[in-house]
């Protein structure tokens, strides 16, 4: 029985330690699509590309998955053009949910998204009746490492509306006029920035547990053309 409960312990860390590598995969992704749309693909150029791929580096991210970003974010899919989507969608205790990313093909990609939310009870919204439940905002993204009380507290300062703490990154949120700015500060501070855009942020929250709706954002991650999911949980 001792075995056999080792291997279940083995079994959970690796699966958490699997999980914890594909979130780093998805983060790191997203900054390189981002840095692409701003500035242009080519790391020679783009200093914060450049940054962007030494950090996924560091994470041990494949080649591959460098590279695919990089086209993502120019706008090439293995077939042709991509086009970005956003979708509206209801999941389990009538979550809501915005689905947004980019795809060569929308009917394909929407029936995948349909596909998936059907499986956990979800359906996709009529355009309109889930974006109202939230607000279009900045989300800045910095490691939390370095970033001490006083410079938070400067990073406010610029603007920031609200700040949120994860284990190992904070998270500000501000007007979409302000994004520019705050990047500016962050890099005089050399402070290191992991993700910045504009994004959906809910009016309010639902009080409903993780658990009822985690498996459906990880297979909803799982497609390789999703590249953000607000929901107001």
């Amino acid at each position: 029985m001792a075995g056999h409960s080792h291997a279940k312990n083995v079994k959970r860390k690796k699966e958490s330690n699997d999980k914890k590598r594909a979130d780093s995969f998805s983060k790191m992704a997203r900054l390189i699509i981002s840095s692409v749309r701003e500035k242009g693909r080519y790391p020679e150029t783009n200093h914060s590309l450049r940054t962007a791929i030494e950090k996924a580096k560091e994470v041990d991210m494949p080649k591959e998955n460098i590279e695919r970003a990089i086209k993502r974010g120019a706008g090439q899919g293995e077939k042709g053009t991509l086009e970005p989507f956003s979708f509206e969608a209801y999941g389990p205790r009538d979550i809501a949910l915005i689905i947004e990313g980019s795809t060569d093909n929308k009917n394909r990609n929407l029936a995948e998204i349909k596909e998936v939310l059907k499986k956990y009870g979800g359906k996709i919204a009529d355009p309109g009746s889930v974006k109202w439940l939230f607000d279009q905002k900045g989300i800045i993204e910095v490691e939390k490492e370095g970033v001490d009380e006083k410079e938070s507290l400067e990073i406010i300062e610029q603007g920031v509306q609200d700040i949120e703490e994860k284990e190992d990154s904070l998270i500000f949120y501000t007007s979409l006029n302000d994004i520019e700015k705050i990047k500016e500060f962050l890099n005089k501070k050399n402070i290191k920035l992991l993700f910045a855009r504009p994004g959906w942020v809910a009016k309010s929250k639902l009080n409903i547990e993780k658990k009822n709706y985690k498996n459906l954002l990880e297979d909803l991650q799982e497609i390789e053309t999703v590249e953000e999911i607000y929901i107001n949980t």
